[in-house]
């Protein structure tokens, strides 16, 4: 009797348990679908992502070699000799040779990007300059306040630029630590020749917008244009 009684508890005891056990699995297939969803979406959006990074650098992209580096130095009068009249040297602090400072062929640390003649400073402020000369035109227009007013008096164009300047470092920068120059994208009339002549000019140009501005204590796109 009371093994039947004790058969009878375990019969009643597993037929009570089965369907939590169902449970439990379905819970943990419905949980397993959960998980390998996202991680379907993302591998997705990583193919998509490497896919129009094919496409962009298939359209923009071109290799430098270092033979096409070192005939451009031997070929090109302007690297045989700085601004300065100093012939470039190997291994020296200013001027280095083309092959030495290019990101490509060149040390590509921090240290030699960021010299005097690296890739990363006239690039960074060239860039930083024509937003910032094409920023204030509008500002002006808009606010009828000076580059200085806008920066120090008012604050808020101060917040945008400390805000913009590590983001556009940031983009510069990383190309040349994967040893890529600026002179390895261009797309019809943006190329590399007119991003810096570009840059230059609008360093000037801010230049002398701040110093005229401080003589005239106006605004000179809302005074003048």
């Amino acid at each position: 009797m009371a093994a039947i009684t004790a058969s009878s508890t375990f019969a009643t005891a597993g037929l009570r348990c089965a369907p939590l056990s169902m449970k439990r699995s379905s819970l943990s297939k419905s949980s397993y679908g959960s998980v390998r969803t996202p991680m379907s979406a993302s591998r997705l959006t990583s193919v998509r992502c490497e896919g129009m990074r094919e496409t962009v650098d298939k359209i923009t992209k071109k290799e430098i070699t270092i033979e096409e580096i070192v005939q451009n130095q031997e070929v090109n009068e302007s690297e045989k000799q700085s601004v300065f009249g100093a012939k470039p040297t190997s291994g020296s602090f200013y001027p280095r040779p083309e092959v030495e400072r290019r990101p490509e062929t060149g040390d590509k640390s921090l240290e030699s990007i960021f010299a005097f003649d690296g890739a990363a400073p006239e690039t960074i402020n060239g860039r930083l300059a024509m937003v910032g000369i094409v920023w204030a035109a509008i500002a002006e227009k808009v606010s009828g306040l000076t580059v200085f007013d806008q920066l120090y008096t008012q604050g808020t164009g101060l917040v945008f630029y400390v805000a913009l300047v590590p983001l556009i470092a940031y983009a510069s920068i990383v190309p040349m630590l994967n040893g890529e120059s600026t002179d390895a994208r261009s797309f019809g009339p943006f190329t590399a020749r007119a991003e810096r002549w570009n840059g230059r000019l609008a360093m000037l140009g801010f230049l002398s917008l701040l110093l005229t501005e401080n003589f005239i204590h106006a605004p000179v796109f809302r005074t003048f244009f």
